[in-house]
């Protein structure tokens, strides 16, 4: 049976405009169905967001099995439509966005996305059963072409925006974007993060979140908070791999977990993803020199409770 966006609790419209971050992994999913430790009970399953690929026959079943299992929304990747036109990206969209909630994704071609022009994402967010778009581009101006679209479709209001670009995640939460619509300014803000960064150190993730958004509240954003811009950028660095151009991403967030207990190796589905040459190292001078960037005494002392 498929979903729409008018049949999700309002729940879903106050987490996507307030910035959750949202869980994709099935076991997140599992384990958000369990317990809240801070509220005692178990948590609602809202907006939890599946991963949708492939062509167009692969996408719309893989939307069906995640409508038949829970999902209430799915990140809808364009990677393998590397070539299409507009025309054929909107239709894709449009027969996958029929059986559920669509989050778009703009991913950054080092990584195997597409250009992605504003006309498609005007279009895109004229889809009805758009709820959000993560911009993950790692460019300014593609960044703002997401915002464009979203604004010359009249969709600001229907469609939140999350940041992607895990070199720039601090400021993209604070910066009030501003696009042109029928000559007047609009102004749209990003309100969360889908970011591969938060998948490590996601208390802090948490935290940071939360202190953006408390600084937007009471207009109070001082140089500290925008300083954390650069901190947050230069751990990424380590993380991801960016000497290398992203090679050891993956391996990256696995050493990390795997230094926190959480992982018993690195292993990624390809057995050549490794960690690249100094990687260790660089991930070592990060966690060093940023003691306030990661978790780990907060991992440390709850990592028995969750590996029991």
């Amino acid at each position: 049976m498929a979903l729409h966006r008018a049949d999700l609790p309002k729940d879903v419209t106050d987490l996507l405009f307030g910035g959750t971050v949202i869980p994709a992994h099935p076991l997140a999913l599992n384990a958000a169905r369990e317990f809240d430790p801070v509220r005692q009970r178990a948590l609602a399953r809202y907006y939890i967001d599946a991963g949708l690929a492939g062509g167009t026959a692969q996408a719309v079943s893989e939307a069906q099995t995640a409508v038949a299992i829970g999902y209430h929304a799915g990140l809808l990747s364009l990677a393998a439509m590397k070539g299409a036109s507009d025309d054929e990206l909107i239709a894709h969209c449009t027969a996958v966005a029929a059986e559920m909630p669509l989050v778009g994704f703009y991913l950054q071609p080092a990584v195997g996305g597409i250009h992605l022009s504003v006309d498609f994402w005007k279009r895109f967010a004229e889809i009805d059963n758009v709820i959000a778009v993560k911009t993950a581009p790692f460019n300014r101006y593609r960044t703002l072409d997401v915002i464009r679209g979203v604004v010359e479709a009249g969709a600001e209001d229907r469609v939140a925006v999350y940041t992607g670009n895990d070199d720039h995640i601090v400021l993209d939460l604070l910066e009030p974007f501003t696009s042109l619509r029928d000559g007047a300014e609009v102004r749209v803000r990003i309100r969360g993060g889908l970011l591969g960064h938060w998948s490590v150190w996601t208390h802090r993730a948490v935290e940071q979140l939360a202190r953006v958004h408390a600084a937007i509240d009471s207009g109070t954003i001082d140089d500290d908070l925008l300083a954390l811009n650069s901190k947050i950028t230069d751990c990424n660095r380590a993380v991801f791999d960016v000497e290398h151009d992203f090679a050891g991403c993956i391996p990256g967030c696995h050493e990390i977990l795997r230094r926190q207990g959480l992982l018993e190796g690195t292993w990624c589905l390809n057995p050549d993803e490794v960690l690249s040459p100094g990687q260790a190292e660089e991930l070592d001078r990060v966690q060093a020199g940023y003691p306030d960037m990661n978790d780990d005494a907060f991992v440390a002392a709850n990592l028995d409770r969750w590996l029991a």
